[in-house]
């Protein structure tokens, strides 16, 4: 797998804390009690470093998909290293 989008959808709100720790991804909540989590993975190893975490820490997750058609930016490293911080 090559660096690839990814859009994470867990259930309940995530800490201001938590958002920091996910560096490289845009978290928005939704009003249904849902947050989702939008970032590029560099890897396999990256992807399930993340659902690691977030199983670690008891949040449930209710889907993960490919983000498709959408190119990487182009001030996006290909390494993986994230430009800033999380939004939230």
């Amino acid at each position: 797998m090559g660096s690839q989008q990814f859009e994470i959808v867990v259930r309940g709100r995530l800490s201001p804390t938590l958002v920091a720790a996910i560096e490289g991804f845009h978290v928005d909540r939704c009003e249904q009690g849902m947050t989702t989590l939008v970032g590029w993975v560099p890897d396999q190893a990256r992807l399930h470093g993340l659902l690691r975490l977030l199983q670690d820490l008891n949040i449930e997750l209710a889907s993960i998909n490919p983000v498709l058609c959408q190119a990487m930016p182009a001030d996006r490293p290909e390494n993986g290293q994230s430009q800033g911080g999380a939004h939230g």
